[in-house]
């Protein structure tokens, strides 16, 4: 199994690489696990007191779990991949059920700072976009897709996304083997990873 990680701060847009990259690839053999769905569970938390929590900080995130996971599936066995809920910010009861592929892509803005996870990345990559466009996307989809309104977007951004995007995301670019700048340059980039994974599905 080729486990790639693809990391890059918030609204940097690792979901469009993701996409660039998969595009032309046999559906059946590629599988993404989202850090997002990693979230600690926080059930014994009320509403209020889990909105107050630091979900930018590594510590939000269960790796324990999610290298479990990777460990299973490169053993050849399914998981139930958890569900997470950013209107209740807690996971659901839902899982989904997820079986190996050939290629898993792990993303997620946190995934590069912890070193257990990312020894099992094969090929570690950053997507790099500028600041401002970054909080732009932000804006619009927490407004759009996560029900918030622009004031606690903002107040979120200040307090918590950019510092610890600046102590934990960004210095995680040392460890990428692959620096893709999010724009329409990247091509070079995304055509790379494309091939060694068609390498490796032959």
């Amino acid at each position: 199994m080729l486990i790639i990680g693809i990391a890059g701060g918030t609204g940097c847009g690792k979901t469009t690489v993701v996409n660039q990259i998969i595009h032309e690839l046999p559906e059946n053999e590629v599988g993404i696990i989202s850090q997002d769905s990693y979230y600690s569970d926080t059930s014994h938390l009320s509403y209020q007191e889990r909105t107050k929590l630091n979900f930018d900080h590594p510590r939000a995130i269960d790796f324990d779990l999610l290298r479990q996971h990777l460990l299973e599936l490169k053993s050849g066995k399914p998981i139930e991949q958890p569900v997470y809920s950013f209107v209740k910010h807690n996971r659901t009861s839902d899982t989904i059920l997820t079986h190996p592929r050939k290629v898993m892509i792990v993303e997620g803005i946190l995934i590069l700072t912890n070193k257990e996870l990312r020894d099992l990345f094969d090929i570690k990559i950053y997507v790099h976009a500028d600041s401002d466009e970054r909080l732009i996307r932000r804006i619009r989809r927490d407004i759009n897709e996560r029900g918030r309104d622009i004031d606690e977007v903002l107040l979120r951004y200040q307090s918590t996304l950019k510092p610890m995007h600046q102590q934990f995301i960004e210095p995680t670019k040392e460890y990428a083997d692959i620096i893709i700048p999010n724009n329409k340059y990247n091509t070079v980039a995304v055509d790379i990873v494309r091939t060694i994974i068609n390498e490796r599905l032959i």
